[in-house]
């Protein structure tokens, strides 16, 4: 399954921006995977904080491998020396055993989530522990395809509004008016701006100061996620 797009979205956007119109015009449509299962994505994403995407997808095959359904029920079940033997830190495992308890004694209200506002949503998610603003973001758009997603501490989109409007530094007041630009699509504007981070047009480049480019450049061979797991 993909993040549901279509063409209101791309008109709105491509009327609101002639720049962003023209990257629309030559990347295409982009089909990004989504899980539509929040307690899944919620332990997703703790695994994949600061290691590399191969390695978030090992670890979760053998969460899948050797749990049979990766839920609250087998996650509790597992223990956290098991859910460690997969591969990923203790740290993680005790976060994702804390989120399954929470779930079970319903500490922690998951179908809630679905009914709350982005602001609201992401308050709740983002008090777990493990789990972090930015990646309580991607959660709402890649498990809960929220429409209006735009995150300021991601770095590939910042290197992506770089790329495309020839900024040197996207400072917080910069990127809130891009935010009330692209709204309520702020989602599918952040579709593009990671598909031009990642190459997909390369004519464009980081208008960055050097250092700074190398240096966050770096860190995207990780994941342009700057939270800590």
């Amino acid at each position: 399954m993909y993040f549901k797009y279509g063409d209101e979205e791309i008109a709105y956007l491509k009327q609101k921006d002639k720049r962003l119109a023209d990257v629309i015009d030559k990347v295409g449509k982009i089909e990004r995977s989504v899980d539509t299962d929040l307690f899944s994505s919620v332990i997703h994403h703790i695994i994949g904080q600061q290691i590399s995407t191969k390695a978030q997808a090992t670890i979760w095959q053998r969460m899948n491998n050797n749990l049979g359904v990766v839920n609250a029920d087998t996650v509790l079940s597992a223990g956290t020396e098991y859910l460690q033997s997969f591969g990923m830190t203790f740290r993680k495992a005790e976060y994702i055993t804390d989120f399954a308890r929470k779930i079970t004694d319903g500490t922690f209200d998951l179908e809630g989530i679905w009914e709350k506002s982005d602001e609201d949503a992401i308050k709740e998610l983002s008090g777990l522990q493990g789990i972090g603003v930015w990646t309580a973001e991607m959660i709402l758009l890649f498990c809960m395809q929220r429409p209006n997603i735009f995150s300021f501490g991601d770095l590939a989109i910042l290197r992506g509004i770089r790329m495309v409007y020839h900024h040197r530094k996207i400072d917080r007041k910069l990127f809130e008016k891009y935010r009330r630009r692209f709204s309520p699509y702020c989602s599918v504007a952040s579709l593009y701006f990671w598909a031009v981070a990642g190459g997909a047009i390369p004519e464009m480049k980081d208008y960055a100061p050097k250092g700074k480019a190398r240096k966050n450049g770096q860190k995207r061979n990780v994941k342009s996620n700057p939270e800590q797991g």
